[in-house]
């Protein structure tokens, strides 16, 4: 029996501390696009935009949901383990993308990949400020026409 609650002790440590861990991430949390600090070239702007970010044990799953240039609402979402490894997304991604491989580069840096049937449409640096309440993304690549664009949306925390 001691044996039990010894172990059953150390399972709920390592758990604690996991959650304690992906709650320490500055990517965790709801933001708001700042559409008036973003700038844009080649590609329209959504009128408004929320990303919602949520640890899910090694990696994070991610959530965008707004109002497209055009009026249309978009929402879609991934999950990554942050290893580079393509992930799928769920919903229609902009440009036509269909999986983002998405690489922590340190607590406050990620890049993604995004990439349509294995061939990259674009790429992104994505940026927590310090004190953790803006992100900046700042992306570059083609659209689905084949276009250039080149993009920096800032984000706000809620």
């Amino acid at each position: 029996m001691k044996r039990i609650l010894v172990l059953a002790s150390a399972v709920l440590s390592l758990v604690a501390s996991g959650v304690s861990i992906a709650q320490e991430s500055p990517f965790v949390g709801t933001w708001k696009l700042n559409v008036a600090k973003s700038k844009y070239t080649g590609t329209q702007p959504a009128k408004s935009a929320t990303r919602t970010l949520v640890a899910l044990g090694i990696g994070e799953t991610v959530t965008y949901e707004g109002i497209a240039a055009d009026g249309s609402l978009f929402s879609y979402s991934f999950t990554s383990n942050l290893d580079g490894k393509d992930s799928p997304y769920s919903g229609t991604a902009p440009y036509g993308a269909d999986t983002v491989a998405v690489t922590r580069v340190d607590a406050n840096t990620h890049t993604a990949i995004q990439k349509k049937a294995g061939k990259t449409l674009y790429t992104a640096r994505v940026v927590v400020s310090k004190d953790g309440k803006v992100t900046t993304i700042t992306g570059k690549g083609m659209n689905a026409q084949g276009q250039p664009i080149t993009f920096t949306t800032v984000w706000d925390k809620q």
